[in-house]
């Protein structure tokens, strides 16, 4: 009784104007070759309140905690803040560190560390700047090293090389006796 008309058409003849045919993908945005380079600059990796990881965490974006991490953490061109729930128990490398959260553990960092009011730091940090605001618990050594340089390191070595070996004990009174003949 309610027969489709097309069932007399052979299936080459019919019209596909009902549904044209799709294009194929060409390109997948999704993957991060294909990403705009100002929303790859904006990325960040967050650790959010509710998880838990043990074991190593190795970023190469920005690090954003909220929950708790045991084990290491290496972000080295790249900063990594504790949140004011996270719960870090590890070492840390990166290039910068903001603790508002607890952490227990040592610090390595290239360029800054800063321990807010909230914050808490038990161990050892090494960095060339540090911010400590009032009311931050920090328990630990503190390593304040400048920036290696290594043009500064070649540079000690050539001219201060041959100082060095004229200070060596047999040379001391060989470098006295001409300094009081001198006089």
């Amino acid at each position: 009784m309610w027969k489709s008309s097309d069932s007399n058409i052979p299936q080459s003849d019919r019209s596909d104007s009902v549904h044209p045919p799709t294009p194929p993908l060409t390109e997948i945005p999704s993957t991060p070759e294909n990403v705009p380079t100002s929303s790859r600059l904006h990325q960040a990796s967050m650790i959010g309140k509710s998880i838990v990881i043990q074991g190593e965490i190795a970023a190469s974006d920005p690090l954003f905690i909220y929950g708790r991490v045991e084990g290491s953490i290496s972000a080295p061109a790249h900063r990594v803040t504790i949140g004011n729930e996270g719960i870090v128990k590890a070492d840390i490398k990166a290039r910068e560190i903001v603790i508002m959260g607890d952490v227990c553990g040592n610090l390595n960092c290239s360029d800054r560390v800063e321990i807010r009011r909230d914050g808490s730091l038990m161990g050892d940090l090494a960095a060339t700047r540090i911010y400590i605001e009032d009311g931050a618990f920090l328990k630990g050594a503190i390593d304040v090293c400048g920036p290696v340089e290594t043009d500064k390191a070649e540079i000690q070595e050539g001219p201060y090389s041959a100082l060095e070996e004229e200070a060596t004990p047999a040379a001391e009174p060989e470098a006295l006796n001409s300094l009081v003949s001198s006089f």
